[in-house]
């Protein structure tokens, strides 16, 4: 009662309810993909949740500090404050490892989400006319994920997350005529600097993380404000949303993946060891770990570190390291490539329509063949980060690897590229149904002749829903709610609304949002069902035949056995006393 008041008092206030109820309203696809962007978001959740409880303990200084815990092998000896209370936290502190780990595990799986939901829409096209701007927040946050995942990687200051620091500043330290300045500003000196994890701890826990907040809820925002993208199906149109309102079905969904997603992250942060920095050893500049890889997300910088040649040349007199290009050059063309990709293909197809049915991968032999090959590409320099571990665990010479490695980094991309570009064309103008079904007749004729385009591709803009006369919106009374429901004659498609409503108006605005520009009619009610063939009638009647033999059968017993039950009950009062002492007493034996 009191939640009503107060809820009533701020609706007399603030007028949320029309706001309130539209947005309950709202109907989203039912396709397992679009759950990767909520994984991230909750991910991004699980990380704000544990490293709040983290901050109560780290002490982000370089300051000298001598540790005394449970850890026998650096009791007493003297570290920086960062790496003293990383592993205090880890064996000292109730929780502190469950906790660190499974932030550890949620910044892993955060930025996993987010690359397989960009990936999700790369595919998809869902880059398109009118979510470009969303694209353009999605990679922004993918640039900010590893920004601040490197700098928590960094601040507990062992010795493998402090040679990754050194390797990064000697990358930004290689952009000539400005790269030294920006090191010494970032690190606020020459690195090692008493301000560098001061200033790291800032950006990760204020300055990144409030950047991600506000675009996540741009993010959000945009996607509400636009209609939701979806695949094409029966009844899905560019003017209609088929899937689960908000409220309650969605939400109880979305709920549940976050109770799974919390209790996947904690049992691995409990079960699964990441990051024992206790056995690295406190960050000395002089000294350096190997075998040693960075966390997945980095690894690629380091494997194109690893492969690229040592070329070093001057230009103007100044001299341009090594590595400058596969540091900062490849993952600048990176990532103005994913920013530029929408308004490319825009150019390159001239379509300049809005989209809000998505494509099939199949049908952009292109776009999928880049896609492919890029993050192929990726992969390969990600595998290669960990050359010295693959060399000591198969006991081949590093060099060895290093050199097909430099082979694969190359030939590899292009022939998954090409691969994949092929087997589009060939599903695209064939009659298979998927990759299983092609043959090489259909291979070798996407090779050599051009597929014919997609028909979503055609430059004809789709038939508005009211001049398809086979659509319509059907609204009935049941008892005193309205329920509504959309048919398709054509295409046979009968799609009925998950709840129902107060009034007939209710109805038309919730088919109305569905399906705009729908002609709606009022029909008595949900046509009966049809008679029953003459086997399921026949059924039917053994089965209450059956049933009212089992009731008899049951009945005819329970009076039998209450007969019985009277009889010993009579026979027991007409005994005589005498008989009855010397029953119970076994015939006055002893």
């Amino acid at each position: 009662m009191i939640t009503d008041r107060l809820a009533r008092a701020l609706d007399d206030r603030l007028r949320l309810s029309p706001i309130t109820r539209r947005a309950l309203a709202k109907v989203f696809p039912d396709h397992w993909s679009f759950m990767l962007g909520e994984i991230a978001l909750y991910s991004f959740v699980a990380l704000l949740l544990t490293g709040v409880y983290l901050t109560f303990f780290f002490d982000a200084s370089n300051a000298d500090r001598v540790y005394h815990g449970d850890y026998a092998p650096l009791d007493g000896a003297t570290t920086s404050a960062a790496y003293a209370s990383t592993v205090r936290l880890s064996w000292d502190i109730r929780a502190g490892l469950l906790i660190r780990q499974t932030h550890h595990w949620a910044a892993l799986v955060f930025v996993a989400a987010i690359v397989l939901h960009l990936s999700r829409i790369f595919f998809t096209g869902a880059f398109r006319k009118p979510r470009e701007l969303n694209w353009l927040i999605g990679v922004t946050m993918l640039t900010l994920a590893l920004a601040n995942g490197f700098t928590g990687y960094s601040l507990p200051d062992d010795l493998l997350s402090g040679v990754g620091l050194r390797i990064l500043t000697s990358v930004v330290e290689s952009i000539p005529l400005v790269g030294a300045w920006l090191a010494a500003l970032a690190l606020g000196g020459e690195f090692p600097s008493d301000a560098m994890i001061p200033r790291m701890f800032v950006a990760h826990v204020l300055l990144v993380p409030a950047v991600l907040v506000a675009l996540i809820s741009l993010h959000l925002g945009i996607l509400v404000r636009q209609k939701h993208s979806q695949f094409p199906g029966p009844g899905r149109t560019e003017h209609n949303v088929v899937g689960s309102r908000l409220w309650p079905s969605y939400t109880l969904r979305s709920l549940a993946l976050f109770a799974w997603l919390l209790a996947v992250l904690f049992a691995l942060g409990g079960l699964v060891q990441i990051n024992p920095v206790w056995l690295y050893g406190p960050f000395e500049p002089a000294q350096a770990t190997s075998p040693a890889q960075p966390d997945w997300y980095v690894a690629w910088g380091d494997g194109a570190l690893r492969l690229f040649p040592p070329w070093e040349f001057r230009i103007a007199g100044h001299l341009v390291p090594g590595p400058l290009f596969p540091g900062v050059v490849l993952g600048g063309v990176t990532f103005l490539a994913l920013y530029a990709w929408p308004f490319a293909e825009r150019v390159r197809t001239k379509d300049r329509r809005a989209h809000h049915l998505l494509d099939r991968p199949r049908d952009h032999p292109v776009r999928l063949g880049v896609g492919v090959g890029a993050l192929t590409f990726y992969a390969v320099l990600t595998v290669a980060a960990g050359d010295d571990i693959i060399a000591r665990l198969v006991r081949v010479p590093v060099y060895d690897l290093l050199s097909l490695f430099r082979v694969l980094v190359l030939v590899l991309p292009l022939l998954a590229g090409l691969l994949a570009f092929l087997v589009a064309r060939a599903l695209r103008r064939g009659d298979a149904a998927g990759v299983g079904g092609l043959t090489r007749a259909d291979l070798r004729r996407a090779a050599h002749r051009s597929a014919r385009p997609p028909e979503a591709d055609s430059g004809e803009s789709e038939t508005p829903a009211r001049d398809r006369p086979g659509e319509r919106i059907e609204m009935w009374p049941e008892g005193d709610l309205w329920r509504w429901r959309y048919r398709d004659e054509d295409r046979h498609v009968v799609l009925t609304g998950n709840r129902a409503v107060l009034s007939e108006e209710e109805a038309a605005s919730a088919a109305r949002l569905a399906y705009p520009g729908v002609d709606r009619v009022v029909v008595p009610g949900p046509p009966p069902a049809p008679p029953p063939g003459p086997v399921r009638a026949a059924l039917r009647r053994w089965g209450r035949a059956a049933a009212a033999g089992s009731l008899l059968v049951a009945a005819l017993l329970h009076r039998r056995r209450d007969r019985r039950r009277q009889e010993r009950e009579r026979a027991e009062q007409a005994a005589p006393p005498e008989a009855a002492d010397k029953a119970s007493t076994g015939g006055g034996r002893t």
